[in-house]
């Protein structure tokens, strides 16, 4: 909270500042110490008994009476600092939400946030917090007494059946400081209820907690109270109520229900349990991409982005660069894209508008819990808008200067970032090599605290399966790579594969609409117009939903670095339930495992998935389906550590290991990065390379004549190149066993 001083507090340690015919606290101590605080309660306690209104934020502006009560004890929570040094904390993301304490917000993006817990009582109303101590005022101002609010002796009653009571005694009552007295009492009252009472312990406040030896009926708990509070020298009985965390695990948006993809068990990234930890409050994630439409269920969380497209065609919003990031449209005609090296167009059909930015928004952050559409990954996070894409998509140069604003570096055009990201979404990519511009950039953005994720692309599907190694950004490094799923578990039929680290709910909608990903969308074919929700499906959507952990996983833990994250949602994936040829990563992410870890500081369980392919499986189909959102993904494929084996098995493997044994498909052996085995290409692989062993995943690529295919596959687990089955059996450190077959 830092030690801002607050209104309210003299130099007179522990004395209330009240000065006579002066509406205005003086402040001169830190708020945050015990005297002060007692002097604070003090002063309240003068201004109620003068019949004032007592103050509920201390600040300017209220009136301060003179100091004629004693110093409240301590009551060990926080105090709240001035309203002009602080931002209200409201329960986790939910609107209109009272905060039930204020947090001084240092604007330093690696600080350490602070992390609220709001309680909502069940059942029955609780005031015990409201008594500061167990002595609830008797006297007067100036009669030396506490003078503690009390609490009305009728109220409340018990609605449900009870175990405990918390039994409060004004301050000059003798069970307020005997606990011979306490118990008399409790024998007393069980004399006369006939119910098995017990002294458990005097509570902190002051109060005591009496058990009922068990559950008993509300009836008989209410004439239980009403016995206690019949004694002068009780200032309140009222049952141990029950609290829970103040999370939208059950969220009211009228379309939670359809959000398979959050709660499913087979194929659902198990966030409604992360958000008992989380919903990802203070962290903000920037969504490269398109721009954002206007739409009620994601205008809470949008914070000021800025346009990054320079080329005013593509931008399609009468200008270059600036600082409005709102989507246009991105609508296209036949033709308008340009054409391939064949002379065909790039975009052979008219194009309506995606609102693809729109979609990625609502699946990492549409806030919850507000009657409205559909709960975000991340309700509590906020989203940046940077626009790097338009009209017939975007290009290196921009995307590489989207990446740098957003990681909070001055990019000439736009004004300067004035909350850097600490997720950054790339739902967006094309095949080929990793630009060094975008690499740069990503290095750059790691370097100052940003994750990025990116996405595996779309074109997993036959004829031609494309591995991510083959597509940009997915083939960069320091990223975090996603493949897709659909409602099944498994690899979703256009998901690219191999490369990849991670794989998390796309969709598939060939059969059923319901199948895609439901999110945030807008009606317009060109420009704006109506918004609305819409299913939609592809990589890019996964990758907003790990986007999304990311965020909650930072809010959860703000000091993990981005290694430290990628390494934690690997660990914590679960399998993949479903088949996936090719390799999916290390399984399918599970939030509620992820957040879990993170808030303990630690990275990982110890151990990825089980098996994050499934079994192979034959080639995906290629059944016509509506095209999924175009996106690439990207894993860290890491720098090998050692030359690559000729072979002979003489270098890195081992003493032991005979690489050349597999020279027909057929062997087990040990290796570790760098080692290359030689095979008959029988397969339809010549050789083997080993990139890396490490985090329990094995990554590799097979090359032949015709190309090459990557695949990362944690152990055990089973991955196909071509025809070659490669299985992991276990890893070591940075040795793995496996089996070619």
């Amino acid at each position: 909270m830092g030690n801002t001083p607050v209104s309210g507090l003299s130099s007179k340690h522990g004395q209330a500042c009240c000065v006579p015919e002066v509406v205005r606290c003086q402040n001169k101590l830190p708020h945050r110490t015990a005297a002060a605080r007692r002097a604070r309660l003090a002063c309240s306690s003068s201004l109620a008994t003068r019949g004032m209104n007592t103050p509920t934020r201390w600040g300017h502006g209220h009136p301060c009476p003179p100091a004629t009560a004693e110093a409240q004890p301590n009551r060990g929570g926080r105090s709240r600092p001035r309203p002009d040094s602080t931002v209200s904390q409201p329960g986790f993301g939910m609107p209109g939400a009272d905060p039930l304490e204020r947090q001084t917000v240092n604007p330093h993006r690696k600080s350490r946030r602070g992390r609220i817990l709001v309680a909502t009582a069940l059942g029955t109303t609780l005031l015990v917090g409201a008594v500061t101590t167990a002595m609830a005022g008797q006297g007067s101002s100036g009669s030396g007494n506490s003078a503690s609010p009390v609490l009305p002796k009728s109220a409340p009653t018990a609605s449900e059946p009870v175990s405990d009571l918390v039994i409060g005694y004004k301050s000059k009552a003798q069970e307020a400081h005997s606990e011979t007295a306490v118990r008399a009492g409790i024998s007393a009252a069980a004399a006369k209820t006939g119910l098995k009472l017990s002294y458990e312990r005097r509570l902190s406040v002051g109060a005591v907690l009496v058990s009922l030896g068990g559950a008993q009926p509300a009836k008989d708990v209410t004439k239980l109270m009403d016995h206690f509070r019949a004694d002068p020298d009780v200032a309140y009985a009222v049952p141990n109520g029950h609290m829970q965390a103040q999370s939208v695990t059950s969220p009211n948006d009228p379309r939670f229900a359809e959000q398979w993809d959050l709660t499913e068990p087979t194929a659902g990234m198990n966030v409604q349990d992360a958000w008992g930890t989380t919903t990802g409050k203070g962290v903000t994630v920037a969504v490269l991409d398109d721009g954002i439409a206007k739409h009620s269920d994601l205008d809470a969380n949008v914070i000021q982005g800025a346009d990054l497209v320079s080329n005013t065609f593509t931008a399609n919003d009468g200008d270059g660069r600036d600082d409005d990031p709102s989507d246009p449209g991105d609508g296209v005609k036949k033709g308008e894209c340009g054409k391939d090296l064949g002379g065909k167009p790039l975009r052979p059909e008219d194009e309506p508008s995606s609102w693809h930015g729109t979609h990625m928004a609502g699946i990492i952050a549409a806030p919850s819990d507000n009657g409205n559409g559909i709960a975000g990954v991340a309700p509590g996070a906020k989203l940046e808008p940077v626009r790097v894409l338009g009209r017939c998509g975007g290009n290196d140069a921009d995307i590489s200067d989207g990446i740098m604003w957003a990681a909070g570096e001055h990019v000439d055009g736009v004004s300067d970032n004035q909350t850097p990201a600490n997720v950054i979404n790339m739902s967006l990519g094309s095949k080929g090599d990793c630009s060094p511009i975008v690499q740069s950039a990503i290095d750059k953005a790691v370097q100052l605290g940003s994750t990025v994720v990116v996405a595996a692309g779309n074109r997993g599907k036959e004829p031609a399966p494309v591995d991510a190694s083959q597509f940009t950004p997915a083939n960069c490094k320091n990223i975090i790579t996603v493949a897709a799923a659909d409602r099944e578990g498994n690899r979703a039929e256009y998901s690219n594969f191999g490369q990849v680290d991670i794989t998390a709910p796309g969709g598939d909608i060939r059969k059923n609409d319901g199948d895609g990903i439901l999110s945030t969308f807008n009606s317009g074919t060109g420009a704006p117009a109506a918004e609305n929700f819409a299913f939609e499906v592809g990589t890019s959507q996964a990758t907003a939903h790990v986007s999304g952990l990311v965020a909650l996983m930072l809010s959860a833990n703000p000091e993990l670095t981005p290694a430290e994250i990628k390494t934690a949602i690997q660990a914590n994936a679960r399998p993949i339930p479903g088949k996936c040829d090719g390799g999916c990563g290390a399984g399918l992410a599970d939030a509620a495992k992820t957040v879990a870890a993170a808030a303990k500081g630690v990275p990982g369980s110890g151990s990825p998935s089980d098996s994050a392919s499934g079994s192979p499986s034959d080639s995906p189909s290629d059944s016509a389906s509506d095209s999924p959102s175009d996106a690439p993904a990207s894993p860290d494929a890491p720098p090998t550590t050692s030359a690559p084996s000729d072979g002979s098995g003489s270098e890195g493997a081992g003493a032991g290991t005979d690489l050349s044994a597999c020279l027909h498909d057929s062997c087990q052996v040990e290796v570790t990065g760098g080692d290359t085995i030689q095979l008959d290409g029988a397969d339809g692989v010549d050789e083997l390379e080993i990139n890396s062993v490490s985090a329990n995943a094995v990554d590799m690529t097979g090359a032949s004549g015709s190309g090459s295919q990557s695949a990362k596959q944690s152990a055990p687990g089973t991955s196909q190149l071509n025809n070659l089955v490669v299985d992991i059996i276990k890893v070591d450190g940075d040795r793995a066993t496996i089996r070619l077959s």
